[in-house]
This record gives C-alpha cells, structure tokens and sequence, in this order.
C-alpha cells in the first residue's frame, strides 16, 4: 500500500514562509515570543537560506564549495539578501562557513519576515527595568499549525514529503531540533524517522546533494557548541 501523500498538507498558508520563518516559528514560545534552543535554531535558519537558495535554483555545493549558478534575485528579501552575500564574496567559502557568516543577519531577517507576514508581533521590554529585550508573541498561528501538521504526516504517518517539508526535516534533524518539532513523542522513533526521510529520494540529486551538505554543516555546529558550553561551565 502507498503510503499517505503530505501533499495536501502543504497549505498555502506554509507554502508563504521560507524555511527559515518556519524554523524560527517552531521555536518560538507562542504566548511569551520567547526564543528556545537559540543556539541551534539560528545556524539552522542560516542552513535553511542556503536551502531556499538552492531549491530555486539560484545556488550550487560542489566540493562543498558553495557557488552561485544564477544571480537572479528570487524575490524573497531574506533570500534576496542572502543570494547578494553568497554573491558578493570573491574568496570561494564552504557550507559550514557560510552558516557561520549568515546566522546572525538569517535569524533578524526570519523575525522580520514574520512580523510584515503578520505571524508574529514584536513586544518591546526591559528587564528590572534596565536591559531592553525583544519578545515574538503568537498574532496568527495558521502557518504554524500548517507545518506542524505536514511534519506529524510525514514523520509520524509516513506520508510522503514534498522536497520543502524534506529538506525542513532535514533543517531540524541536522541542528538536533527533534524535540522542537515534537515535544511529546518518543525521541528515539522521531530521531529514526527524520533520519530515514533526510536519506529519501524526495527531490533532485543536485538539490539533495546541498541539503545534505547544510545537513551535515549544522551536525558539527551544533556539535561544536555543545563541547564549547560544557567545557566554559
């Protein structure tokens, strides 16, 4: 028997944030706008402009090289902005170097895209009333529920993903996002369900090929941050 498309799943309503927007909702808490697992999700965000990039064609990974194969604004500003920096730069730069250059700029620019987008609203506060932070509270919640929705069908269900829910799949399983995604399931099958569709056949090789490169990038990342907060505490 086939198994269940998340086809239908794929909601206008997702299909309007990018990857990264998706991310950062995923990790915002809903009734606060407070950021969790920051650490991982803003080097995931910067993952997922490549990605973006790449699934419109605009960029290519060769010898985990990232090069730019059409310079075309894709219309997006936060990929606009990104495809300009891959551009810009003269000095040929790798995957996880180019996570690193990005994720400051990525994770302002996802924030940005959801408040124009009107999903989140910006609440401005001091902390003891000296030290000013910014919250991301919910203002609509559709998109969210959106991509919840396709993750539980293809992680859970097994349904079968389009290239974008993959490749988010990917995004989150790299970045060990597991529990983002799924607070309440057991972590073990999640962690064996998102690696079996990170591996699928789910889009072109040229496509895959970079997912798989921004993928492997966030693993050692994260990784890396993970030594580095252990051995400073």
């Amino acid at each position: 028997m086939e198994p269940p498309t998340a086809g239908t799943a794929q909601s206008s309503e997702a299909a309007a944030a990018t990857l990264g927007e998706q991310l950062l909702l995923l990790s915002l808490d809903d009734a606060s706008g407070t950021a969790r697992e920051s650490a991982k999700v803003a080097p995931a965000i910067a993952a997922a402009e490549l990605v973006e990039l790449a699934l419109a064609g605009r960029i290519d990974v060769t010898d985990d090289t990232v090069t730019v194969v059409d310079a075309t604004p894709p219309g997006e500003p936060a990929l606009d902005a990104a495809l300009d920096a891959v551009a810009a730069r003269q000095r040929p730069s790798g995957t996880k170097d180019w996570i690193n250059r990005l994720k400051r700029d990525a994770v302002a620019r996802a924030n940005t895209g959801l408040i124009e987008k009107g999903l989140v609203r910006e609440e401005r506060k001091k902390v003891l009333g000296l030290f000013p932070v910014r919250r991301y509270p919910e203002a609509d919640g559709s998109v969210e529920a959106a991509v919840r929705q396709r993750l539980h069908a293809v992680v859970l269900q097994g349904a079968a993903p389009d290239e974008r829910t993959a490749s988010l799949v990917a995004l989150l399983h790299g970045a060990k996002l597991h529990r983002l995604a799924f607070p309440d399931a057991d972590p073990r099958r999640v962690e064996a369900a998102m690696e079996a569709v990170s591996r699928g056949q789910w889009s072109a090789a040229s496509v895959r090929h970079v997912v798989k490169a921004a993928e492997d990038a966030l693993t050692t990342i994260i990784a890396l941050t993970v030594i580095t907060s252990v051995t400073t505490n």
